[in-house]
């Protein structure tokens, strides 16, 4: 039996693949252990997977309102999270990981938790590394859409404007790895090889990229030894959760309705999302369920139609298929469930892989897109209006729906991880 630690940071769009597979590998035997922001502990525990803390706690930025809202600034968020959170935390990461993976035999690390490399090394153990999303690759054969250079998205045919680009990144990211390369040095670990933040995010036992090939393929530039696995699927809030009782009800008790959900990370960040998503569901005169988040009950003026249910979370795989429309944020877990679910839908991008993975929505013919600063009631009616209108966008959103539950994430992903282990 092989003692595995997965290490992730982030939202539970960053957490819940790795729930999946952790429980997938605990029924093959394997003694498993999830290493992430102590404020998922009860979560993960009660999954009865062995839990280790790992800094820099998410908890802390969500007491932070200004850090929240620099975090989800389109053009700089990404730059942000990066340089003023997780990297000051790099030092406690680096420490809670080394207990955590003592005595272990492979690492699978999400690509933000820096401290997974040098860990690595220290201890002389393999890790993998995983994409979530086809952005982190930085392919110049299949580019990601940069808010900051929305102009580079029309030449994305062109191999060369990427290749420039990329090369003025690396070096502009240069600077954000200095605490990475501080702790080496305080290790006493070699400098790296590559930039810890870019090529140095790959391990040279090679890389998973845990999502479907229907929003981005394999290229000729990913990373040596990538594997593509699929989404690996897990969405209960809480173990055994389902559909509340009420929303259960009020699905049964109509027509499909339009589901509005920012997630779990841009909701803390709604502006006035949910105001006038619901001037939008009252032009339409349809019914919808808005999913509100944890700390959500006064995001939606009352009192509210009959036609409106409210609930803080639920499971996508439950609610989504019986969805005539979603509305979503584009992040990588809820755009992997919408289309499992097959239902069209209307992307409001707002940072990170955001953008990207709702342009690639886009060019598969399933969804339509608004920019963050775009979303009005009167807008989202119209988008609304044309997706549910055409007939095209519920035939190909359905094809895709087949094509991504035709799709094994977490076996793929537990026997590449296998794999790796012989």
């Amino acid at each position: 039996m092989s003692r595995i630690v997965l290490a992730t940071w982030g939202s539970l769009g960053d957490l819940h693949p790795y729930i999946a597979v952790a429980r997938g590998l605990l029924t093959r035997g394997h003694d498993v252990s999830i290493a992430t922001c102590a404020v998922y502990r009860p979560k993960v525990e009660g999954e009865g997977i062995p839990f280790h803390p790992c800094g820099p706690d998410l908890g802390r930025l969500l007491d932070d309102p200004e850090a929240l809202r620099r975090a989800y600034d389109e053009k700089t968020g990404t730059e942000y999270v990066i340089r003023r959170i997780v990297m000051p935390g790099i030092e406690e990461s680096y420490h809670d990981l080394l207990a955590a993976c003592t005595g272990a035999d492979l690492i699978v690390g999400h690509p933000i938790v820096y401290a997974v490399p040098p860990v690595a090394e220290k201890l002389r153990i393999p890790w993998l590394s995983v994409a979530l999303q086809p952005a982190f690759f930085f392919s110049t054969y299949d580019p990601p859409y940069f808010p900051r250079a929305a102009w580079l998205y029309r030449l994305r045919h062109f191999r060369w404007p990427f290749a420039l680009v990329f090369a003025l990144a690396k070096r502009q990211a240069g600077g954000w790895a200095e605490p990475v390369l501080e702790l080496r040095r305080r290790a006493g670990l070699p400098p790296p090889q590559a930039n810890p933040v870019l090529e140095g995010s790959f391990s040279p036992s090679g890389t998973l990229a845990w999502f479907s090939s229907l929003l981005g393929g394999p290229q000729p530039d990913w990373p040596p030894l990538t594997r593509q696995t699929g989404f690996p699927f897990y969405d209960r809030l809480d173990p055994g959760r389902g559909l509340s009782a009420s929303l259960e009800a009020f699905l049964h008790g109509g027509e499909p309705p339009v589901v509005f959900t920012l997630g779990s990370s841009a909701v803390t960040n709604a502006g006035d999302f949910y105001a006038q998503s619901l001037s939008a569901v009252r032009t339409l005169g349809c019914r919808a369920v808005f999913l509100t988040g944890l700390d959500g009950v006064n995001r939606l003026p009352g009192p509210l139609p009959d036609s409106v249910a409210i609930a803080d979370y639920a499971p996508y795989s439950e609610l989504l298929p019986r969805a005539s429309a979603i509305v979503h944020q584009g992040g990588i877990g809820t755009t992997a469930q919408a289309l499992r679910s097959g239902r069209p839908m209307l992307v409001v991008p707002f940072s990170h892989d955001q953008p990207d993975n709702a342009r690639r929505c886009v060019r598969l013919g399933v969804a339509r897109l608004v920019p963050r600063g775009s979303y009005t009631g009167a807008r989202a009616a119209a988008e609304l209006r044309t997706l549910l209108s055409d007939a095209g966008y519920a035939s190909r959103a359905a094809a895709a729906g087949r094509t991504v539950a035709g799709e094994d994430g977490v076996a793929a992903a537990c026997e590449a991880i296998a794999a790796a282990l012989r």
